[in-house]
């Protein structure tokens, strides 16, 4: 009998899911995540004057290089071609909004590499501006929508 959580053998075994047999399909995944600075940050952000440099544009290489990076990161992720991968970054009252939309043309989904890129986009925020702000921290990094594959389309509810 097959485990209900399909990373899972049947005795409970960590294994990867086979995915040959599957025909690949379009498919693409958003998730979104913020990182919480003091005013002082944000005025620094918005002002361009944080002294490592232009925290926005190198965070958005971050989290673009961490989406084709995934499986090296996650032991059960497939190898798969990133064909599409946007990260915006969006100074806020609070911080740092951050958004990042993986697509694939494959055998499996993206939400893992959509997660990724957000998260290390932040820890490059975080990276950039922890010599000014050590209170600076990531939250709500979440998978917004999926489309594609067998399972179809899913959008959160509480965006």
């Amino acid at each position: 009998m097959e485990h209900p959580l399909t990373h899972l053998d049947h005795r409970g075994n960590a294994r990867m899911v086979d995915v040959t047999d599957k025909t690949p399909t379009v498919r693409a995944a958003t998730a979104a995540g913020r990182v919480v600075t003091s005013p002082e940050t944000v005025a620094l952000l918005r002002d361009g004057a944080v002294p490592k440099g232009d925290v926005l544009a190198v965070s958005r290489i971050a989290g673009i290089q961490a989406a084709k990076k995934t499986p090296e990161l996650l032991p059960l992720a497939h190898v798969i071609g990133v064909h599409g991968a946007v990260v915006d970054l969006q100074i806020t009252d609070n911080g740092i909004e951050i958004t990042a939309t993986v697509r694939t043309a494959d055998r499996t989904g993206v939400e893992m590499e959509a997660l990724t890129s957000v998260t290390v986009a932040a820890l490059s925020v975080i990276d950039m501006v922890k010599g000014r702000d050590r209170t600076a921290h990531i939250t709500d990094v979440r998978l917004l929508e999926k489309t594609g594959g067998r399972s179809g389309t899913w959008r959160r509810e509480d965006r």
